[in-house]
């Protein structure tokens, strides 16, 4: 048997295990249990299905190589060269789709994400790059025709904001985005300069999976919580009513806010929304780095304080550092026309993952 049937083999073995799991009463009753191994099933059927077309194939190609070597009659032998010649011609492509297939899948990949935008260094200038890139963004889940909402923002003192963050509701959001976090930077000349110099400013992306009760348990007697006034755009009634609320997570003093709703009660869930999933990210993160410690990953979603990505607004281009791609359409990238980046980022990190699996 050759080593991809074989793992095959091992991967239909479990969707059966599984299949008698998720209806076993015992493992019903444990939520939390049953809907990881529902997903996994989920998962499985899909390789499976596979599985069964490609054992037909090298079941089919072994009994066309039998008769070839048995049958005399020249009619036979000659329909069992086509059956051979067939099947070899389908089998590259086949195990090229399994190989894809059997690229270990990030299990946050099919969550929606929370996006938090920051300006870093450049002071004004960055506030600015923040609403610019949030444009960028928003254009281009309009494209997409996923819904967001804005959860929380500071304005910057001139334009634009210190920082702002979303939920992305759409299934798979954090698959999509994942690996826009980090640092960008930008080069351009700001509209406050007189003398034509090129500026650099720097604005950090978080993308985080949006964790659910089931994913994380959090003790809400570890949690304090702070209303007060919203400030910033919203009219009279988000400035006149304690509406924001302040959530700290006080083992580890992160924390979360919303302000941009109306309702204090549509805030706190919001706020606890982001704190879940800002709590969440750290633990994933602390298991991404005891997996990577022997292996530095090119397109990791980990340090965010790396520099992933530029905008030259001199030249037109952008340049993701992590693989090196430049592209020279930065008005219609600016525009949410992103895609080609998102596709060749998720191209290099499969990629990595088919070489590391195959190393393993």
């Amino acid at each position: 048997m050759n080593d991809l049937l074989q793992k095959l083999e091992g991967i239909n073995i479990r969707f059966i295990e599984v299949g008698k799991q998720i209806v076993d009463p015992e493992i019903i009753a444990d939520m939390k249990r049953y809907i990881k191994l529902n997903k996994e099933y989920k998962d499985l059927d899909e390789i499976v299905k596979v599985y069964h077309e490609y054992k037909s194939l090298i079941d089919n190609l072994e009994s066309s190589k039998e008769m070839l070597k048995e049958e005399t009659d020249p009619e036979m032998r000659e329909m069992a060269k086509m059956e051979i010649d067939e099947l070899e011609t389908k089998r590259p492509a086949m195990e090229e789709e399994i190989k894809m297939m059997l690229i270990p899948k990030d299990p946050e990949d099919d969550k929606r994400a929370i996006m938090e935008l920051r300006a870093g260094t450049g002071g004004d200038e960055a506030c600015i790059c923040v609403e610019d890139c949030f444009r960028m963004y928003t254009m281009f889940f309009k494209e997409r025709g996923w819904k967001y909402e804005v959860l929380n923002s500071n304005e910057g003192t001139v334009k634009g904001y210190r920082e702002i963050s979303m939920e992305i509701d759409a299934p798979a959001a954090y698959g999509v985005l994942k690996f826009e976090s980090g640092v960008h930077r930008v080069q351009r000349v700001p509209e406050t300069e007189s003398q034509g110099r090129v500026h650099t400013s720097a604005i950090t992306v978080a993308v985080l999976p949006e964790a659910e009760e089931v994913d994380f348990e959090l003790n809400m007697s570890d949690v304090r919580r702070d209303t007060y006034r919203a400030s910033g755009a919203g009219g009279q009634h988000v400035n006149k009513t304690e509406s924001a609320i302040r959530l700290t997570h006080i083992p580890t003093g992160v924390v979360s806010e919303c302000q941009d709703g109306r309702s204090q009660h549509k805030n706190y869930d919001k706020a606890l929304s982001i704190l879940r999933s800002r709590l969440y990210q750290i633990e994933l993160e602390k298991l991404e780095n005891e997996r990577s410690e022997h292996r530095k990953s090119l397109v990791s979603t980990g340090d965010r304080s790396a520099k992933i990505r530029t905008y030259n607004y001199p030249q037109g281009r952008i340049t993701d550092h992590r693989i090196n791609k430049t592209m020279y359409n930065l008005s219609s990238f600016m525009n949410g026309d992103i895609q080609g980046m998102i596709d060749a980022l998720k191209m290099a990190g499969n990629a990595e993952k088919l070489k590391n699996s195959e190393e393993n």
